[in-house]
């Protein structure tokens, strides 16, 4: 079911949602968590087809905000889904025109599920203290990426200067794979790890991260090495007997390689945004070693800011 309301207000949304729910028959409490979505409208599309195909794993009121500002006169826009591609939750797409767009945390706060965690993602260029932002302030979870700002570096020093409680970055979550393929190769003593080096394209956040927490963890110095990418493209650490590196040219398949063992093929596919959202709402608990990681002062990242 969908709904379009022009020139409303948030009472009448809310009205709104309780009769589609009623009319389709998706109860609200079948629904774990809000997610709001705070986006450009060149982005929005984008965004809320992620945010769908996370909710498929997590069902949720999805709350996807366009702040479209300008001089003109306040209005609100709304558009409302209730089933069909929304999938077991709910989707409102708000489009706050005029002063109102500096306010979108009037408009979000009753449209909020009851007694059901918040959280909130900038898929683009994200505030400077996303806890501070008046619509992070409403959640206990708040996504960025600063792959998608317009200089990744310098929106990386940001978040571990304004870091709080509850804070992440998709550049964070993209790691998982990588960190979970060391600490498997690492897990028998394969002598003592001496240096390391971490290979990726220009500008990688992710690789800024990767860096940080290996010297955090293994205690060793990481250099960074520019490639042509796509992504981070290889992982070298320098052993007592040899090298263990991991190298992963197309951004699908990488190859391990160990001394004494012959090399293997390994899965290391780059995952789609919906992948690494539908990740971050399985948790939402404080991730203390991205606080620690972030937090750890990265040469590339501070000359850029």
């Amino acid at each position: 079911m969908s709904i379009d309301l022009t020139d409303t207000s948030a009472s009448k949304i809310a009205a709104a949602l309780v009769q589609a729910r009623h009319r389709s028959g998706s109860p609200a409490m079948g629904m774990v968590l809000t997610l709001i979505v705070v986006a450009e409208e060149k982005d929005s599309h984008d965004a809320l087809r992620a945010a769908l195909e996370a909710a498929r794993e997590h069902p949720s009121r999805v709350v996807v905000v366009i702040p479209r500002g300008g001089r003109g006169p306040v209005r609100l826009d709304a558009e409302i889904r209730v089933g069909g591609e929304s999938g077991p939750g709910e989707t409102v797409v708000l489009r706050l025109h005029g002063p109102l767009a500096e306010h979108a945390e009037s408009v979000v706060l009753p449209l909020l599920l009851p007694d059901a965690p918040v959280v909130a993602w900038w898929p683009g260029e994200p505030p400077a203290v996303p806890a501070e932002d008046p619509i992070g302030a409403l959640a206990r979870r708040r996504v960025t990426d600063s792959a998608a700002a317009a200089r990744p570096l310098a929106c990386l020093a940001q978040r571990g200067s304004g870091y709080h409680a509850g804070d992440t970055d998709l550049s964070w979550t993209r790691l998982t794979p990588w960190r979970a393929l060391v600490a498997a190769a690492l897990d028998q003593p394969p002598g003592e790890v001496r240096s390391g080096e971490v290979a990726a394209e220009r500008n990688s956040p992710s690789a800024e991260l990767f860096a940080a927490w290996l010297e955090m963890k293994l205690g060793i110095q990481v250099t960074r090495k520019t490639s042509r990418g796509p992504g981070i493209t290889a992982l070298r650490l320098r052993l007592d007997d040899g090298e263990l590196a991991v190298t992963r040219p197309d951004g699908r398949l990488a190859v391990l390689s160990q001394p004494g063992q012959p090399d293997r093929p390994v899965s290391l596919h780059r995952r789609e945004i919906s992948e690494l959202l539908a990740e971050e709402l399985r948790r939402l608990d404080e991730d203390e070693v991205y606080g620690e990681t972030v937090q750890r002062e990265r040469t590339a990242a501070s000359s850029s800011s």
